[in-house]
């Protein structure tokens, strides 16, 4: 079992910037690909895709054609931490972001055995 616990979120002004941290427990995370999903109102977290992948190993990385070039996601397996990096942020990033882990370099929901209870990114106009 794997607990994980997101931090970092918050009210942010468009333009600015949060990294999201991601806590992993109960076992070490680098047997893991660890993903990053949004959950806007009105949207389904389970069923939507990952916004941000990274490997186990962190040589290899996904990021979402709505995210690319804004959100970079990196781990500190040493740490047991995996983050998200997001700059120049938009009122439509306005969600609650969850990490999730799993054994498979995925995008779909569906892949991933742990979840975090996330945390709200809000961001103003």
């Amino acid at each position: 079992q794997v607990q994980l616990v997101e931090s970092g979120g918050g009210l942010v002004q468009a333009g600015g910037s949060l990294r999201l941290s991601c806590a992993a427990s109960g076992r070490t995370l680098d047997s893991y690909v660890v993903a990053w999903f949004r959950q806007a109102p009105g949207e389904e977290r389970r069923g939507g895709l990952a916004i941000s992948v990274i490997s186990a190993n962190g040589a290899e990385r996904y990021a979402a054609a709505s995210v690319r070039g804004r959100f970079t996601a990196s781990r500190d397996n040493v740490k047991n931490m995996a983050y998200l990096q997001m700059n120049s942020l938009k009122p439509e990033d306005t969600a609650v972001y969850y990490c999730a882990a799993g054994p498979r370099f995925e995008i779909r929901s569906y892949a991933f055995d742990y979840w975090g209870q996330g945390t709200q990114v809000t961001v103003s106009s």
